[in-house]
């Protein structure tokens, strides 16, 4: 009796699934957020400068403003706090990219199978973390050093997610697009602080806009900082603060109407400013 023998394929190795865009935006931000970390420099610029300069002016510019509850340094908190998010996202992530394309970080990653989002994603989870740990802090220190309340009301919270969330995406998109403008990353921190701090002195954070040339305040009206402060003013000095606004009230629908824009605007700019490679590379 003759036996016919057959060969059988050996199994198929069973196929590895390819991690979405998404996890591994999420690793790439752990690790991101672990390198910021372990650069003390970066980590004390970020955080430090908003934080002395609130308790430096706080302790210099002591007292009532004239007509309202409201005192100097909780004007100087509320300020700081949009002035620390736009920081966060425009200077801090303008800085991080422009050095990630000067050191070929930006080249080595297009060239890898992760989708090029999923290194977005990461920057993004960064900078809410640390914009999230910059409002904590200036807001410990408002209300333990210069009396400020905190909002009872869930709707100035509400208030208050709303205009932190587009806040953050503005500036983090702007930030994005104006890594494209240093040379090199050397030239990154003057490029991009410059105009930043330029910002901060006419958008309200140190200097009210009553005591303001119209035509800077009209500069000022153009850009996403102004509209930040106010919606972060509206929601921590309340009614009495709202005396302080040129129009005698925070225009909450300008505000978010301002920032939506700025969101569209510095998206349309990443789209057709970014660039994967330094200019050294061509």
């Amino acid at each position: 009796m003759n036996e016919t023998l057959t060969e059988t394929a050996p199994p198929a190795a069973p196929a590895h699934a390819v991690p979405s865009a998404l996890k591994l935006g999420l690793s790439r931000g752990m690790v991101e957020t672990k390198m910021f970390f372990r650069e003390k420099d970066a980590v004390v610029f970020t955080f430090a400068f908003p934080i002395i300069l609130l308790m430096l002016f706080g302790s210099i510019f002591a007292g009532s403003l004239e007509g309202t509850g409201v005192t100097v340094s909780q004007l100087y908190t509320a300020g700081l706090i949009g002035a620390g998010v736009m920081g966060a996202g425009f200077q801090n992530l303008g800085i991080g990219i422009a050095g990630d394309r000067d050191d070929g970080t930006l080249k080595r990653l297009a060239g890898t199978p992760m989708p090029r989002s999923a290194y977005f994603i990461g920057k993004i989870i960064n900078v809410l973390v640390i914009a999230f740990l910059e409002v904590a802090i200036l807001l410990a220190i408002g209300v333990l050093m210069y009396d400020l309340d905190l909002p009872g009301q869930v709707s100035s919270w509400v208030t208050f997610a709303w205009v932190f969330v587009l806040g953050v995406t503005a500036a983090a998109l702007l930030g994005t697009a104006a890594s494209s403008l240093p040379r090199s990353a050397k030239s990154a921190a003057a490029v991009i602080s410059m105009p930043f701090v330029v910002l901060q002195f006419i958008s309200g954070v140190f200097i009210p806009f009553t005591q303001m040339p119209e035509w800077l305040i009209n500069v000022a009206s153009v850009f996403p900082l102004k509209w930040m402060c106010q919606g972060f003013r509206a929601v921590f000095l309340g009614d009495d603060g709202a005396t302080l606004e040129l129009t005698k009230s925070y225009e909450l629908d300008r505000v978010a109407l301002v920032l939506a824009a700025w969101v569209i605007g510095g998206l349309v700019l990443c789209l057709t400013t970014f660039r994967w490679k330094g200019r050294r590379d061509g």
